[in-house]
């Protein structure tokens, strides 16, 4: 192997052991002995010339070049991932009786009901029109599938999502509503500000994670869309969401305008290296819309 060859292999082991920071708990979370998981991270280092790890009474810690690696690492695995599931939905199409061409479509579960609708109908009409699935996923999550070859294609909002990296289309651009219980104080006003829900005693914000990580804040914990709506009915949290939210809401949830919220512009967005034709149909039809 050639000094600046990595292999998967190597990158899996080296990630476990700098997002652990610890030699046992990466190896138990890799399915294999702590000795030969250190020879391989020492053997890597020798090839690459540099020291990724500083390993002492008190533990391990990355160096400089171990943050590089630990960027460019789960970069490129998920390109190998991607590389990998988008293969084999092309090999499908491909196959003798195998399904014809198909698209996986990121969206957040919940948003814009509208747009998808006929987003989704337009396409159907296509001539040679792939088959799109609909793969719902929680806030921010989008990104991530894209990344890693789960979704093809998403539908994203800034400024919640990042667009690094990937190519895409402005679609549309709404406001923001406080998402309350019907029976608050503060569901009968017409208008509210981002200072006006962000501290009201009883009735915390909600948080979602991104990338595995809580914001710091007294309220709930958010998985999915369902249970946030049965918190917010039930008059334990207050969310802040897209006018376009409102396609989801329960009677027992109000939504107020907020004045002084960004825009949420929502983009389609897909990897700048994609050759997929039946992608390019896609995309021409959303920017049709």
């Amino acid at each position: 192997m050639a000094m600046d060859d990595l292999e998967t292999r190597e990158l899996r082991y080296f990630i476990a052991v700098a997002e652990e920071l610890h030699f046992g708990r990466a190896a138990e979370r890799l399915g294999m002995a702590q000795p030969p998981l250190s020879r391989a991270i020492q053997q890597l280092e020798r090839r690459l010339g540099v020291r990724l790890l500083e390993r002492n009474r008190r533990g391990v810690s990355l160096t400089g070049a171990g943050e590089m690696l630990l960027h460019e690492g789960r970069a490129a695995l998920d390109a190998a991932t991607a590389a990998a599931r988008r293969t084999r939905r092309a090999g499908g199409a491909d196959s003798s009786g195998g399904p014809r061409n198909r698209l996986v479509l990121a969206v957040k579960a919940g948003a814009f009901h509208e747009l998808l609708h006929k987003l989704l109908d337009a396409y159907a009409a296509e001539p040679d029109a792939a088959e799109i699935e609909v793969l719902p996923s929680g806030t921010c999550e989008q990104e991530g599938m894209l990344r890693d070859g789960r979704a093809d294609v998403a539908l994203m909002h800034t400024p919640f999502n990042s667009l690094a990296g990937f190519d895409s289309e402005e679609l549309m651009t709404e406001g923001q509503v406080a998402i309350l219980p019907a029976g608050h104080p503060l569901a009968a006003r017409s208008t509210l500000s981002l200072a006006d829900v962000s501290d009201i005693p009883d009735l915390p914000l909600a948080r979602w994670s991104r990338d595995g990580v809580y914001p710091p804040g007294p309220g709930p914990e958010i998985h999915d869309q369902t249970q946030l709506a049965q918190l917010i009915a039930l008059g334990r949290t207050v969310a802040v969401f897209p006018e376009s939210a409102r396609a989801w809401l329960w009677a027992e949830h109000a939504a107020v305008p907020l004045t002084d919220a960004p825009p949420v512009v929502t983009h389609i967005a897909w990897p700048a290296h994609s050759r997929s034709l039946a992608l390019a149909g896609l995309i021409r039809t959303a920017t049709r819309l």
